[in-house]
């Protein structure tokens, strides 16, 4: 019988150590040395983890069935593509917290709302999600001195990746808070920095280490779990609702801002109901950006099934 695994104990470590390796490559030959090589490296995890090109595939048949893109009926090549697109966008996450990104090919799109909020001080509750190269993100919000991002993590894998970025630019304040789960003082805390008009960022796309109530709602065409956590912490802070967002668009990429509540309520008596709802609508808005730039999903473990067993 099969283990029951979480996403979480599926490492990277070994995939983001190769690509640090050929960041270094990248820094003494450019770009198309690197695209020459990570080949090499995309090709041994896609040949070697079952899981990934299962989920890989998965995905891209799911998205495809729902929204026609990319086009055709996905096969081994386009899976290919999302690996190698995911390498890519990891030597992006690096190129961005070192400060030699290109950021004039970055675009930003509906950020006013927040951008408003910023200035007025007034903070609110940001919901993400494995999609593109979220260090820019963080890279961006650091040349914009009013918008201030406080990045819950749930795994000491996300803080060890985390570490190594801190390591190529020390000067880089990422503001992490690594939870194992969400209890009163936590609670305090994120209150504080969402009173002081700072804005706290949570993925809403995987279930968290810990006990998390999930709902199951329409992705893809399939209902698929997604965590509550973001929801009810933005109901307990009494904040806006935003969903942030990264896909690749023409050379670089877009980030992409949304109110999707200006105030979370759960009501008793329908509290899963609301609270299913507005996973409803975040999943709804991720589909959206999926259509554009389908290969930016990077949920590699069966998505739909994480409460069932699949091998290591």
């Amino acid at each position: 019988m099969a283990t029951v695994r979480h996403w979480a104990e599926m490492r990277e470590s070994g995939f983001v150590g190769g690509i640090l390796l050929l960041y270094w490559l990248h820094r003494l030959f450019g770009r198309w040395p690197f695209r020459f090589l990570i080949h090499a490296v995309v090709m041994f995890y896609w040949l070697g983890k079952p899981t990934l090109r299962a989920s890989s595939r998965q995905y891209l048949q799911r998205l495809h069935a729902a929204t026609g893109v990319p086009g055709h009926p996905p096969g081994l090549r386009d899976s290919l593509r999302h690996i190698a697109l995911f390498a890519e966008t990891i030597l992006d996450k690096l190129l961005a917290v070192a400060g030699r990104y290109p950021f004039e090919r970055v675009r930003l799109e509906g950020r006013e709302q927040l951008q408003a909020a910023a200035e007025a001080g007034l903070g609110g509750l940001i919901v993400t999600a494995h999609i593109g190269c979220l260090e820019l993100c963080r890279a961006m919000a650091e040349r914009n001195r009013r918008l201030v991002l406080n990045i819950l993590v749930h795994t000491r894998h996300a803080a060890e990746f985390n570490r190594l970025l801190k390591r190529l630019n020390p000067a880089n304040d990422l503001r992490l808070i690594e939870v194992s789960e969400v209890g009163p003082a936590t609670a305090v805390l994120l209150a504080e920095k969402v009173a002081a008009g700072e804005f706290v960022v949570i993925a809403g796309d995987r279930v968290p280490v810990f006990a998390s109530k999930t709902v199951r709602v329409d992705f893809l065409g399939h209902p698929a779990p997604f965590p509550v956590g973001p929801y009810v912490l933005a109901s307990l802070l009494k904040c806006p609702l935003y969903l942030l967002g990264c896909i690749h668009q023409d050379q670089g990429y877009t980030i992409h801002f949304r109110r999707l509540a200006q105030r979370v309520e759960l009501p008793r008596g329908r509290r899963d109901a609301a609270m299913a709802e507005y996973a409803t609508l975040y999943a709804q808005a991720l589909c959206e950006l999926l259509q554009r730039s389908p290969y930016d999903w990077f949920n590699f473990f069966p998505f739909w099934d994480q409460d069932h067993a699949y091998p290591r």
